[in-house]
Order: C-alpha cells, then sequence, then structure tokens
C-alpha cells in the first residue's frame, strides 16, 4: 500500500469484510449471513449499474467510461460506510480498499477521493473468499484470466492493510458461512 494511505485506523469498527474476486461467492455468503440474522451490506456495483439501467443506460454504455463507473461504485460505499456506527456488527459486501484492486485492474489513476477514503478505513477483520468457477450475468463480464488478476489485486490490497486477513476456502456455502463465523 502506498506511505500514508492508512490514518493508522484511527476508530475501531466491528465491521468484517467479505471480499475476493469476480464469481467468489461473496454475495451468496452475505446473504446467508443476512438470513440468519445477522447485518449485511449490499454490493455497490451491480447496484450502480442497476441504478444506472433505471435511467435508461445499458450495462455497455456505463461499463464504457470506467472511471466514472468505478467513482460512482466509491460514491456509494463511502457512503455507506458513514452512515455504518462503528459499534454495530456488520458484514460488508465488499470495501473501499476494493476499490483500489479495481483502480489498479483498470489501469487508472489513484484519485484524491479513493486516496481520502482509503485513510480512515476500519475493519475488524477481512474475509478474501476462495474464487469458485466463473459465472458471467448481466453484470459480470469478466473471463477467467481477468477474475484471477482481480482476486490477487484484492488479496494484495487487503494484505497490506493493518487488519486481520483470513481466507475462506472453497466449501459449501453454509459451511463458507460457518467457517466465518468460527473465525470472527
Amino acid at each position: 500500500m502506498e506511505k500514508g494511505i492508512i490514518n493508522n485506523h484511527l476508530r475501531q469498527t466491528n465491521w468484517y469484510v467479505i471480499t475476493g474476486g469476480p464469481s467468489s461467492g461473496k454475495t451468496t455468503t452475505v446473504n446467508i449471513l443476512r438470513e440468519r440474522g445477522y447485518i449485511t451490506t449490499m454490493e455497490h456495483a451491480r447496484h450502480f449499474l442497476d441504478t444506472q439501467r433505471l435511467k435508461g443506460k445499458t450495462i455497455e454504455e456505463v461499463r464504457k467510461n470506467q472511471r466514472e463507473f468505478q467513482l460512482g461504485v466509491l460514491d456509494m460505499q463511502i457512503e455507506q460506510e458513514k452512515e455504518i456506527a462503528p459499534h454495530v456488527q456488520v458484514f460488508l459486501d465488499r470495501a473501499i480498499p476494493d476499490a483500489l484492486a479495481y483502480y489498479r485492474f483498470l489501469n487508472l489513476s489513484v484519485d484524491d477521493k479513493l486516496t481520502d477514503a482509503l485513510r480512515n478505513v476500519s475493519y475488524k477483520k477481512i474475509f478474501i473468499m476462495d474464487y469458485l468457477p466463473l459465472k458471467n450475468d448481466y453484470a459480470r463480464n469478466e473471463n477467467a484470466e481477468a477474475q484471477k488478476k482481480i482476486h490477487a489485486l484484492i488479496t494484495a490490497v487487503y494484505e497490506s492493510l493493518p487488519f486481520p486477513v483470513v481466507h475462506v476456502p472453497v466449501l459449501p456455502a453454509e459451511e463458507r458461512v460457518n467457517f466465518i463465523l468460527k473465525n470472527l
């Protein structure tokens, strides 16, 4: 991580990040946690695409301007993390540092908005999901090579931060959730 990005995580949170490359079971895991009564968040890339589709844009139009797309997702993530009280136990479906991995994947220069957001992040623990066989849909268009590269970049970003990282192996979905809960 670039020097000075993290401000020694001045505040403590009770937030757990569920992350990993595309098609790693993040959202399935978060949904099971929600079904079990835990507080969770949504994944913002898909939500941003959905909001743009409601405005009449196609997925191709939105993805054509990757900087605008990444900034839209980042804005949503920043706003969401601002609204969560630090003491609340929550499972985040991705978090602000994911944006840095995607900026790197897309060869976008890091802007002040991302740098400022990264200075203030604080998480209790990071759970990086090992990736599963790639399944594309309307919102996910990466190939297997991109999936592996994004996963490696996400792993590198989070492992460079001062928060504990746990790698979640490929297991049936319910067992992955049990693994996470045993490793809080």
